[in-house]
């Protein structure tokens, strides 16, 4: 006998041995619901900042006006904490997602909202695991971003160029503009590092760390009073090119990322701690992700140090996008060929040496174009490593 479930609807489907509650394809709409960005994450809680001041339906691109304006705003909208809806899954929801929240959305304490939607990204910074060994896949470190700031200190512990590299390659493959921030100064000379990194066209900020009490807590960040030409500068022209824009922060444990924070978001009140003297590694201080409002608008944020950034989910015509004009000279290469230094017969050496077929006698065009076929080949030759640490790890 058939089942009487109350309607002809040939778009609801019944499970057999189930209840007789009907199922439906049609799911809610929820884009007017209230609409927010995640500024924390935190064992299975969010906290998320609400665009009081706009039209929900109107916000529901990530380019649109809407979400510009609430993340260059200098005000904060009503914080609510919330949950994630059963039906979006583990995983589905990281810091910057512009989110649709239901319940309780008036901010009161020990309110809880529930997340029932994630918008359109427009950008993702992720890592891939397969050099951590016993992990796979990918991690999604922040939606949405515009800025992604490469703190690396200069001493204790010393820079890793090999990591800059491959933050530089994830960068650029996730469309978020770089900025490399130089910390302790005051220990090292930063001239090494910014003469390896001149070629690559990214602002570099200089600072060091204005004090250390006897636990080897850093205090504050301050200017280092180095410059460099264009692109050097202190903390307060590092705060100038974030104001106005979502940016995170990347880099190992104990580089100074959160003394940074403290600098740039006083009332932050970030966590710091010394440097292991016995393995020359940062501690772990952070240990979630979390956005601070900028005085000026915008948004930094803070995240747990990492020890590698792998790159398995970048390929080569990744990094040749970062550079349109090295991307059309490597057209001209053999199929399969890596670009590499040590690659015979890669059209990037003539390019670079203005031979047939880019024949070229200015001198300030070869020293530019030998520039950027460095700047490529460091970056290809991260990737290379990458994936050779993740073969490795399998």
């Amino acid at each position: 006998m058939r089942r009487d479930i109350g309607t002809d609807d040939p778009r609801v489907r019944v499970r057999a041995g189930k209840s007789s509650r009907p199922r439906t394809k049609k799911r809610p709409d929820w884009s007017q619901q209230p609409r927010g960005r995640v500024v924390a994450i935190d064992r299975g809680r969010y906290r998320v900042v609400l665009d009081d001041t706009t039209d929900h339906k109107a916000a529901g691109s990530p380019h649109s006006a809407n979400s510009q304006a609430l993340s260059r705003g200098s005000t904060m909208g009503t914080q609510v904490q919330a949950v994630r809806a059963k039906e979006l899954g583990r995983g589905s929801i990281i810091m910057g997602d512009w989110v649709r929240v239901t319940g309780d959305v008036s901010g009161r304490h020990d309110t809880l909202a529930r997340i029932v939607a994630v918008d359109e990204r427009s950008s993702v910074l992720r890592r891939s695991l397969e050099d951590v060994p016993d992990q796979r896949g990918e991690k999604a470190i922040v939606a949405n971003a515009q800025v992604m700031c490469i703190v690396v200190a200069l001493a204790d512990p010393p820079p890793r160029m090999g990591m800059i590299d491959r933050c530089l390659v994830a960068a650029y493959e996730a469309g978020l503009e770089p900025i490399l921030c130089l910390t302790k100064s005051d220990l090292a000379s930063p001239a090494p590092l910014i003469d390896a990194y001149s070629h690559f066209d990214i602002p570099i900020v200089v600072t060091h760390l204005g004090n250390e009490d006897n636990a080897g807590n850093e205090d504050e960040a301050t200017s280092s009073g180095f410059q460099a030409g264009d692109g050097s500068g202190d903390v307060d022209h590092l705060r100038q090119q974030l104001t106005g824009r979502f940016c995170v922060l990347v880099g190992h444990s104990g580089v100074g990322k959160s003394t940074l924070i403290n600098a740039l978001v006083p009332q932050a009140n970030r966590a710091v701690g010394a440097v292991n003297t016995v393995t020359g590694r940062g501690r772990h201080t952070s240990t979630s992700s979390e956005a601070f409002m900028l005085d000026g608008g915008g948004w930094i944020v803070d995240t747990p140090g990492v020890r590698s950034f792998g790159l398995g989910h970048v390929t080569v015509d990744d990094v040749l996008g970062v550079y349109p004009d090295v991307a059309q000279a490597a057209s001209w290469c053999l199929p399969l060929c890596s670009h590499v230094e040590s690659e015979p017969s890669c059209a990037l050496d003539a390019w670079r040496l203005g031979t047939d077929p880019f024949e070229v006698d200015d001198a300030a065009t070869l020293k530019y174009r030998s520039h950027r076929v460095h700047a490529v080949r460091r970056l290809l030759d991260a990737v290379a490593t990458a994936d050779a640490a993740s073969k490795a790890a399998r």
